[in-house]
């Protein structure tokens, strides 16, 4: 909208079906979001408005709550699911503290979807081949790309702890400063956006897909929670002696409880799966262990004023509201029900059948559907509806016949 009007004061209203829009632009049934799909109001948050730093023309950014026309949040909406789980955790004295870290390709660009991405041509004229992982020199083929991610970071007000070359081809990684989920769902959603955007300016693809290059690691979302608590600012996962507590241990209770339910929240396209089911350090459990990087929850070697939980499930590709909100709150409900752990694994392990995960969208979609955990901690609502939508583009997917059948299958009697 015009700036005129956004400092007006003017509502700017919305579809509710608009926020379970599928990936190809189409919508399920209006009967998950309302029938009639009636207005949403945006209400920008006041601390998320951001003068874009890449636009040549003045231009700029405001993050909004969907919020129904009564005033109340929308239960479709991921950013009000994520404040609704701030808020349980606030009633009873608790302030859970998060971190992300974002895995993300930079590549040549690709005008042809058939053929594999590619990593850009450096200063040098060549392009990377793999070997650069953490070495200090392996992003001077993309100085100025970075040099302006870097600028435009720090106008928009976004602090970075470390940037690294990862394991793959051309592939990199951010962690972002720990401090209040809301803030760091925002600050991660728009780190993405700069970085597709400054991308476009330098002649280059920023891809966060899981899995976007065959025998190379995949791109993940990490998160690291911890909880403090709100008067003290105390770390609660740890004692006066430094030692964990019974609210360690159930918050990884409920994480193990809720990890294979809300699958489809973390891993929520086709391509999360290769991510997961070909795994460098991308595990597929719900295994728990003290710095063990199979292991889906990982307890970083720190010390006990830093004890925290690392959820390596999510991938690049999934939406930081709603991964930081489904892990929240399934620690939120560990903690309240009091559920135990199972005993931590270390070394080389086999994962047990009940700490396995859905390994296809369409598995991970039938165990949302039973959960009745999910409907519980998000509501009936939400869940349907994200359903509904992720059963289209799992359709859309599978209405569609890959290179690889047509070249192993087609020759088969």
């Amino acid at each position: 909208m015009t700036a005129e009007g956004f400092l007006e004061g003017r509502r700017l209203q919305l579809a509710r079906g608009v926020l379970l829009q599928c990936i190809m632009g189409g919508y399920p049934p209006a009967r998950f979001y309302g029938s009639d799909d009636g207005d949403l109001a945006l209400v920008a948050d006041p601390a998320q408005i951001h003068r874009l730093p890449w636009s040549e023309q003045p231009r700029a950014l405001a993050i909004c709550d969907a919020d129904e026309l009564t005033g109340e949040s929308s239960s479709l909406s991921t950013r009000g699911q994520l404040k609704a789980v701030i808020a349980r955790y606030a009633a009873r004295g608790l302030a859970p503290v998060v971190a992300t870290e974002l895995e993300f390709f930079v590549f040549a660009p690709n005008t042809d979807p058939t053929q594999p991405f590619q990593p850009p041509l450096g200063l040098d004229g060549r392009r990377e081949d793999g070997h650069s992982a953490f070495s200090v020199s392996s992003n001077n083929g993309l100085r100025p790309f970075f040099s302006d991610v870097y600028k435009c970071m720090a106008a928009l007000g976004l602090p970075r702890d470390t940037f690294m070359h990862e394991m793959g081809v051309s592939q990199f990684e951010i962690n972002l400063l720990h401090g209040d989920p809301l803030l760091l769902a925002d600050q991660t959603f728009l780190f993405k956006h700069l970085l597709k955007e400054v991308a476009l300016k330098h002649g280059l693809t920023v891809v966060c897909m899981a899995k976007p290059l065959a025998h190379t690691p995949g791109s993940s979302m990490h998160i690291h929670q911890s909880i403090v608590e709100t008067g003290s600012g105390k770390n609660v996962f740890s004692d006066e002696a430094g030692q964990p507590t019974a609210m360690f241990r159930h918050f990884i209770g409920g994480q193990q409880a809720g990890l294979a339910d809300f699958t489809a929240l973390f891993a929520p396209n086709v391509n999360s799966y290769q991510r997961l089911c070909h795994p460098y350090a991308s595990p597929n459990n719900a295994c728990w262990s003290h710095d063990n990087r199979a292991a889906g929850l990982r307890i970083p070697a720190s010390s006990p004023v830093a004890r925290r939980v690392e959820n390596r499930l999510p991938g690049a590709d999934a939406n930081p509201y709603l991964a930081i909100a489904a892990s929240l709150a399934a620690g939120l409900h560990g903690i309240e029900h009091e559920l135990e752990p199972t005993a931590p694994i270390q070394g080389e392990f086999e994962v047990p059948d009940n700490l396995s995960l859905p390994c296809t969208l369409h598995a991970a979609l039938e165990r949302l559907k039973r959960s009745q955990l999910a409907r519980e901690l998000f509501g009936k609502e939400f869940i349907e509806g994200y359903i509904a939508s992720k059963s289209m583009e799992l359709t859309s997917f599978l209405d569609e016949i890959t290179p690889w059948e047509r070249r192993v299958l087609a020759a088969q009697a």
